[in-house]
């Protein structure tokens, strides 16, 4: 238990000692409601800044539904708002992006022993003022508890993922999304992951990278109801 602490609080000290304007924030509310042993309900906030908790740039809410169909595959719907503000300042105007989503999504586990796999699909449809765009995403998350065999109640765990983003249009690759980090589940109602995101956008034949403190708690109510093993991670 105290070294699991101790990885947790290293991994805050360490990703936060970036420079001010090299690393950014980004926090993460997601809750998760079992409505019955196969459908859940789910709703996520997000709030992000360009310097580590300030110049704050973009929020975000979603929600929607999800349905298990068993324990290796899971369908979702969901809509969301997604408004991105000039930089620097916090939520400097004018407002540069102010998005619409909806999007839908299937989602494949595999369980080797310890390690956790999530194969997670979606297709997004973005309406801006500026017009429509489609997008396709692909994501593998992995997790691994530490010391134990499963994530369970007083278990911290190991988490990691990398993410592609593509559309229908040149320049076709869009933006690449990798994820490192330690979480502790609490309790079979709450759990954090504090960890590391770089984000790499490409856009008219110039690439930029980004760094990001992220902070995740996810809320997990009657998550009891649900038999099936659930690899922890964000919605987004």
């Amino acid at each position: 238990m105290r070294t699991g602490f101790l990885l947790l609080l290293l991994s805050v000290a360490v990703l936060s000692h970036g420079q001010k304007k090299n690393f950014g924030s980004w926090n993460v509310i997601n809750t998760r409601i079992t409505l019955a042993p196969k459908w859940e309900a789910f709703n996520e906030l997000q709030l992000r800044s360009q310097s580590f908790y300030n110049d704050h740039f973009y929020h975000e809410v979603k929600g929607g539904v999800s349905y298990f169909l068993n324990k290796n595959f899971s369908l979702l719907m969901g809509v969301g708002k997604y408004t991105t503000y000039s930089d620097p300042g916090n939520f400097t105007k004018p407002v540069t992006a102010n998005e619409t989503r909806f999007w839908q999504q299937l989602t494949m586990n595999n369980y080797l022993d310890l390690l956790k796999f999530e194969h997670r699909y979606r297709v997004e449809q973005r309406w801006f003022k500026t017009g429509y765009r489609n997008r396709f995403r692909y994501r593998l998350n992995a997790a691994m508890p530490i010391a134990k065999k499963k994530i369970e109640p007083k278990t911290f765990y190991l988490g990691a993922f990398n993410e592609v983003f593509l559309t229908n249009k040149a320049p076709y690759f869009e933006r690449n999304r990798f994820f490192a980090g330690i979480g502790y589940q609490i309790s079979s109602y709450f759990s954090v992951q504090p960890g590391y995101v770089y984000q790499y956008d490409y856009r008219n034949e110039v690439g930029a990278g980004k760094h990001f403190f992220q902070l995740t708690l996810m809320i997990d109510i009657d998550g009891d109801k649900n038999p099936n093993e659930r690899i922890p991670g964000n919605v987004d």
